[in-house]
């Protein structure tokens, strides 16, 4: 037998790359199953089943800031009423909306999650999104244009309301949304800023038209927004680029 033999068969190199083998495919595994540990199990398209998924790790409890609990992974089931159908009869065609109003149903664009009913905080606990009324420290840019007081116009040239305040999100120090009272002074919504442009005279939102400011989801308390609040509202203007008028549904050609 030479030197490195176990036996005139096995030496010291087959055994390492053996060891190697039983490593990798253990590390496969393990990968595989953390990956499952998130959005397993699930529910299927239709929502009548659920998919398990192979391999499933074992809930784990991680213990995140502010006292806040998550467990992971978990079934639970999703609150959300969608009012949908298929565009098709075969398995995995796109889903239309099929409610009185389809921004609204949390379809395609107007998705959204559902995320923790309670405001994003900073390192001290505080709410990171306010209005700036409540900052006197914090102001718009000098040279920049400053949205408050002009007209919030839609896709349609039709002001919906006016910009009566800017909420900043003090942890990135950006404006993070323009608040708006409506032309009929009923109530005030919020207009995220990627999905406004100030001009220097008007504000427009091409994701929406003049009259559908009104139905924007609102918030609960008139200077603090939610997480689930913001996923609503941003899912609102996002289903706006499609379904705001009939004429976004069609093909560009």
């Amino acid at each position: 037998m030479g030197i490195g033999s176990v036996t005139q068969n096995i030496d010291i190199a087959q055994l390492v790359l053996y060891a190697f083998w039983l490593f990798f495919a253990g590390l496969c595994y393990y990968l595989a199953r953390e990956n499952h540990r998130e959005g397993y199990p699930m529910e299927t398209e239709s929502g009548r089943g659920v998919i398990s998924g192979w391999p499933i790790p074992e809930s784990k409890t991680y213990l995140l800031p502010h006292g806040d609990v998550s467990i992971v992974p978990k079934l639970t089931p999703s609150p959300q009423v969608l009012a949908l159908e298929p565009a098709h009869r075969w398995a995995g065609a796109p889903l239309v909306p099929t409610g009185h109003h389809p921004m609204l149903d949390g379809v395609g664009p107007g998705a959204w999650s559902d995320r923790a009913d309670r405001p994003d905080v900073d390192y001290t606990g505080q709410p990171k999104i306010v209005p700036l009324r409540k900052l006197p420290l914090y102001s718009v840019q000098k040279g920049d244009t400053d949205p408050r007081g002009l007209e919030a116009v839609g896709a349609d040239g039709v002001a919906g309301g006016k910009v009566v305040d800017l909420w900043i999100d003090t942890a990135e120090t950006l404006f993070r949304y323009l608040e708006v009272e409506l032309s009929d002074g009923s109530r005030r919504v919020m207009v995220p800023m990627n999905f406004a442009r100030v001009r220097r005279h008007q504000v427009e939102v091409g994701a929406v038209l003049g009259s559908q400011f009104a139905a924007v989801p609102a918030t609960r308390q008139a200077e603090l927004i939610t997480l689930l609040e913001e996923e609503k509202i941003q899912a609102y203007y996002g289903a706006g680029t499609l379904y705001a008028e009939p004429s976004r549904l069609e093909p560009l050609l």
